[in-house]
């Protein structure tokens, strides 16, 4: 059953502007260590920076809180399984909310694509909750690392 869905677009210059204007301040105040060290090595590293933010606002609006309501930035991150395929970590507060968002019995499952095309980065997040008892769906395979 689908507990919450949440989008959210963004103009890759606003971030772009926004780290020159504030740099480390801004990024450690948002993202995690692990996004931060990604996020930094990438060639295009506002767009990178982009997509997770649009991805914690899209999470934020998928578990009905918003950011302002209790969930801080750095609860969301950005990970990828061994597939690669991208996931959000939940901390804190976050965690509390999705706990109380899902029913007993249940487990939860955070769905997350996310894409950029200059100027604009966007995710969509899908919360949803499957039996505990049912098996897991089967992993993509493990991409090769170049």
């Amino acid at each position: 059953m689908i507990l919450g869905i949440g989008s959210d677009l963004i103009d890759i210059r606003r971030i772009e502007q926004t780290l020159e204007r504030f740099g480390e301040r801004f990024t450690n105040r948002v993202f995690t260590e692990r996004e931060r060290q990604r996020s930094d090595r990438r060639a295009e590293r506002a767009a990178s920076y982009a997509k997770r933010f649009a991805a914690k606002e899209a999470c934020s609006k998928a578990l009905g809180t918003g950011i302002r309501m209790g969930v801080a930035w750095r609860e969301m991150g950005v990970v990828n399984l061994p597939s690669g395929r991208p996931t959000l970590e939940l901390t804190g507060s976050a965690a509390g909310r999705l706990a109380r968002l899902t029913p007993e019995g249940f487990k939860a499952r955070i769905d997350l694509t996310i894409t950029d095309d200059y100027p604009l980065a966007q995710a969509f997040v899908v919360i949803s909750a499957w039996p505990q008892d049912w098996p897991e769906p089967p992993a993509p395979p493990v991409r090769e690392q170049a």
